[in-house]
């Protein structure tokens, strides 16, 4: 059962906010919806809520058309980014305002608070108010708030953004800890990829209101079906190539990358995205297709090295693992070897510059 969007499209005035977008969640399973800033994401959301109308396309709830329904019949719970707490209520009176609305009976209503107040850690903290509270744990009283209701479905619209980055993780952490105990079908919005990583069971990649890409986080990072995908999942070097013979070789050099398709290259220019983890370095070329370079900068990253290496004119970056940094003892100047070990091609029919400045158009890249 779960949630099925099914061909929904929305415009304001003459903006595409969202494009035939469909997708499923299964019952109890997590899913992110991750994009940049402006692609969709949130817009999904309220649909699926009922507080946006599609203009075109369904929704189902656990197997109902609730397309033209109201948000109240849905049973689903909405937890926003700033919280959206009553400033002059206390925690255990915004968590229970839902239900005294639905006038429920009083003793249900304090069991429920009770439950709540222990299932998201705020045992001590009943009577304080909002501006009493730190930043995770306003969102943590949101949360209860939410679930006070008993939804059917949880939605999350970017629940962690207003927070430092520590606290995120933390709140990131335990909010998968809290799905897996409750098993409630859940939605949550974020443009945070290690967010997205970390929490879902799917990952339903969003891109100027279309779906890009729907997989699992190994899924969409090591097989990116777009261009799209490929360079907003993670870190991606951009790298002009040119296929002859089935030969692929770095634009400007002699240097050739060993075809790892099952099928023939159609000769002419193309790009190549390769991951900074998927190059490996080394001092010597122990093998064929060692590309000769040149290390150029180092930045430490506390938990890795990045370094800027060159290959003719161009500038690819490789992570370095601190161990074998240190083994290995890279300094900038040095001249090395490079081995590509994966990537993903794209044509480049027009040329290496006019893709590129599509790409950068579209957003793909930098």
């Amino acid at each position: 059962m779960g949630i099925e969007v099914m061909d929904i499209s929305k415009t304001f005035d003459q903006f595409i906010a969202v494009d035939h977008v469909s997708f499923k969640v299964n019952e109890g399973e997590m899913v992110a919806l991750l994009g940049p800033s402006g692609c969709g994401k949130s817009t999904i959301l309220r649909m699926i809520a009922g507080l946006e109308v599609p203009d075109k396309g369904s929704i189902y709830l656990n197997g109902v058309d609730v397309t033209s329904m109201v948000t109240q019949k849905r049973k689903v719970g909405f937890v926003f980014q700033h919280y959206a707490l009553f400033k002059h209520m206390t925690v255990i009176n915004n968590i229970r305002f839902g239900m005294e609305i639905q006038k429920k009976p009083k003793p249900e209503i304090q069991e429920k608070v009770t439950e709540l107040i222990h299932l998201v850690k705020l045992r001590g903290y009943e009577n304080h108010y909002p501006d009493q509270l730190s930043g995770g744990q306003r969102q943590r009283v949101a949360l209860a708030r939410a679930l006070a209701a008993e939804p059917k479905v949880l939605l999350l619209d970017e629940p962690f953004g207003a927070l430092d980055a520590k606290v995120r993780k933390n709140l990131a952490l335990w909010l998968k800890e809290f799905h897996e105990k409750l098993n409630i079908t859940s939605i949550f919005v974020t443009h945070d990829q290690n967010e997205a990583f970390e929490i879902s069971d799917t990952i339903v990649v969003i891109n100027r209101g279309r779906v890009e890409q729907i997989g699992t986080a190994r899924d969409v990072y090591e097989n990116p079906e777009s261009k799209f995908v490929a360079s907003f999942i993670g870190k991606v070097n951009v790298i002009d190539a040119v296929v002859h013979e089935n030969h692929i070789q770095i634009k400007g050099t002699q240097y050739t990358i060993q075809n790892m398709n099952n099928e023939y290259l159609q000769d002419g220019d193309i790009i190549l995205l390769v991951r900074p983890e998927a190059i490996r370095i080394c001092e010597e070329a122990d093998k064929s297709h060692f590309i000769p370079s040149i290390i150029h900068e180092i930045h430490y990253r506390g938990s890795h090295y990045e370094l800027d290496c060159s290959i003719g004119e161009q500038t690819i970056r490789v992570i370095e693992e601190k161990d074998r940094m240190r083994l290995s003892s890279w300094h900038e100047n040095q001249n090395v070897f490079l081995k590509i070990h994966s990537y993903k091609i794209f044509q480049a029919d027009q040329g290496h510059e006019k893709i590129k400045i599509k790409l950068k158009a579209l957003g793909y890249i930098e």
